[in-house]
């Protein structure tokens, strides 16, 4: 038997999988592993295998013996098992329960006009802001974290400090610092709690709302105010600007980026001063097309702040 690979994988870019994941695939579903941490344990490949694990009870983020458990790393968050191994079921049914109201597909929907007024914004600033622009500043960021602090009843002013924490609570690298990322955000969400309760509007938002529940202590409000506060802007974040970054490797003709294509340049290298870019047209219309000379690229590639998909030259 071959020794256990060793995680994390190297991963040639941010849109490409790991050649050595690719290999495992190929040679089987499971497979034997160290975690960046040390621990052993095991790497699933396979989807079907991967949707029997998910959809099997037995399968759990808790442990019997959490002290004696795996580690994926060192948060406090992802890094090895949470909650109550007799309860995790019947807490994860009540949490559910308890959440699903505030995010019935009637309220996303009430959201959307908001969303697309506060998007509009941020684009506008950075189109008059003018080349070269950061998209994940401007944009990635930003958006998510206001639409989120507006729907939990947080203060967008509040954000530089709680973007703080929350990326402390997930450092995978210092388990001290995850620990104490995870007990300032938690301290900020008692808080957040008192305030709401204190302000007596028990429909003013999602903590208020939750804070006003019957069997909810404030803590557990906080607490899931919190977790909440994470993972509705982190994930966001990092689906803007990876969606956008595929738009701009797959052309047309919905070929992605491949570094095997000869002098094809990756996306995320390319100058932010484009050659050549070519502007949205309509059917009957060809597109049309400028020319930058302070592009430091190659002729044939494609640059990075492009309106639309790019062209070559």
């Amino acid at each position: 038997m071959s020794d256990p690979v060793q995680l994390p994988f190297e991963q040639p870019g941010p849109l490409e999988p790991p050649p050595l994941l690719r290999r495992l695939q190929a040679e089987g579903p499971i497979h034997a592993i160290r975690t960046a941490v040390g621990d052993p344990g095991w790497q699933v490949t396979g989807y079907e295998e991967v949707r029997a694990l998910l959809d099997d009870a037995r399968l759990g983020r808790a442990h019997p013996e959490p002290d004696r458990a795996s580690r994926t790393g060192e948060s406090e968050l992802f890094g090895g098992p949470m909650g109550g191994f007799d309860t995790e079921q019947a807490d994860h049914r009540r949490m559910r329960a308890l959440l699903q109201p505030h995010f019935s597909p009637k309220r996303m929907r009430a959201l959307r006009g908001r969303v697309e007024t506060l998007t509009t914004q941020l684009l506008d600033e950075l189109e008059k802001a003018g080349p070269p622009a950061d998209l994940h500043a401007a944009l990635a960021l930003p958006l998510p974290i206001a639409v989120i602090c507006e729907l939990l009843g947080v203060p967008y002013e509040d954000r530089e400090q709680f973007r703080g924490w929350t990326q402390d609570a997930a450092d995978i690298t210092d388990r001290t610092r995850s620990t104490q990322g995870l007990g300032a955000l938690f301290a900020y969400g008692q808080q957040l709690v008192a305030r709401k309760r204190a302000a007596g509007d028990a429909e003013a938002d999602v903590i208020s709302r939750l804070a006003a529940t019957d069997g909810v202590s404030d803590d557990e409000a906080a607490a899931m105010g919190m977790f909440l506060l994470f993972a509705g802007h982190e994930t966001t974040v990092t689906a803007i600007g990876k969606g956008v970054l595929w738009l701009l490797a797959t052309p047309a003709n919905g070929r992605p980026w491949s570094p095997t294509r000869p002098g094809s340049t990756p996306p995320w290298r390319r100058s932010c001063a484009p050659r050549a870019w070519a502007a949205a047209a309509s059917p009957a219309t060809p597109a049309k097309t400028w020319t930058s000379p302070a592009c430091t690229s190659a002729p044939g590639t494609w640059c990075c702040s492009t309106p639309a998909p790019p062209t070559t030259t």
